[in-house]
């Protein structure tokens, strides 16, 4: 009896909810022990854990690189293992088929990110809200070396929009769907269930970030949602890692905005000063946490189910997320 809390005889698997917990206390582990002899490799260098980048520009900016790029190597990692060993899936079944239609979503992904973005701050710029202070400018770097300065932060919102959404789509909402499919909500109710939760634990991950509310987090659940959206319809992330990148992309590194909370390495394409009612703007937590943020999310699901739309002709949730679908050699 206390067997079938854990594993699923009719699939030969662990459950859904176990499978979730697993992934996430893996990734934890290969992240923490990763940071930690990244962080001695740091002292051992610098004697202490620097303050600033100005200590040595080129060289904190390759570790932040090789920083970013092993975090996703490591997020990967650990999908795929359970993945492989205890959902008994394909690594490609979680989103990630790469054939023509993906590519086009992800460029439509792409294009959105930064069109919703735009929007907000040329909004703000009209009412009078932000002011432009400079162009390409990296204060806390010497000479202002706008290149340089950018560099980890493209790094990181590259890294960022994939392994999220590798986490929190791909991975988490698909178990969840799953899981609840097998409830009397069925594969339709469980896909919309999941897709709630999922977007909730989202939001409840950025509570903690630097600025947070509680009207932030709401609408970072919002976000959430918005970034489900492409996953739901189409059955792929394409459209969700492409949204994910340039909406962090053009927030802070085109027009200096904070990214939910978080402003370091200040190197921005337009530098500003934003004067308007935290209420419209989010303030200091960034456009996430505000009216106009809200109103760009709404914008981007409706966008996103109009691109479904002209592409399939139709527009329908993808219950094939909700599938359980094992590997040949795995299934019973």
């Amino acid at each position: 009896m206390l067997k079938n809390i854990f594993w699923n005889k009719d699939e030969m698997r662990v459950r859904a909810g176990w499978r979730f917990l697993a992934q996430f206390i893996l990734s934890m582990a290969l992240l923490n022990g990763f940071m930690f002899f990244l962080q001695q490799f740091v002292l051992m260098r610098y004697g202490q854990m620097p303050t600033s980048m100005a200590e040595d520009p080129i060289g904190l900016t390759a570790l932040i690189v090789f920083d970013e790029i092993v975090a996703v190597g490591l997020f990967t990692l650990s999908i795929w293992i359970c993945g492989r060993f205890l959902d008994k899936r394909r690594f490609a079944d979680f989103g990630l088929h790469l054939n023509r239609r993906w590519w086009g979503d992800l460029f439509f992904g792409l294009l959105l990110g930064g069109f919703l973005m735009s929007l907000i701050f040329f909004v703000e710029m009209a009412a009078g809200w932000v002011t432009v202070t400079g162009y390409f400018t990296a204060s806390h770097l010497p000479g202002e070396n706008f290149l340089l300065g950018a560099l980890p932060k493209i790094a990181m919102f590259l890294g960022i929009g994939f392994r999220e959404e590798l986490l929190a789509r791909g991975y988490q909402l698909t178990n969840l769907a799953e899981g609840l499919a097998n409830t009397r909500l069925g594969k339709r109710g469980g896909l919309i269930l999941a897709t709630i939760l999922s977007s909730m634990l989202f939001g409840l991950l950025h509570a903690a970030n630097p600025n947070s509310t509680l009207v932030s987090t709401l609408l970072v659940m919002v976000g959430g949602l918005m970034l489900a959206t492409g996953y739901i319809l189409t059955g792929e992330l394409a459209l969700s890692i492409g949204l994910h990148i340039t909406w962090n992309f053009f927030q802070n590194v085109v027009f200096g905005f904070p990214v939910s909370g978080m402003s370091a390495y200040p190197a921005y394409i337009v530098a500003l000063e934003q004067n308007g009612p935290d209420l419209m703007t989010g303030g200091a937590f960034g456009p996430e946490a505000g009216l106009l943020g809200f109103g760009a999310m709404l914008l981007g699901m409706l966008m996103i189910t109009l691109w479904v739309r002209w592409r399939d002709g139709q527009i329908k949730l993808q219950s094939k997320i909700s599938t359980t679908k094992l590997q040949p050699d795995q299934a019973n």
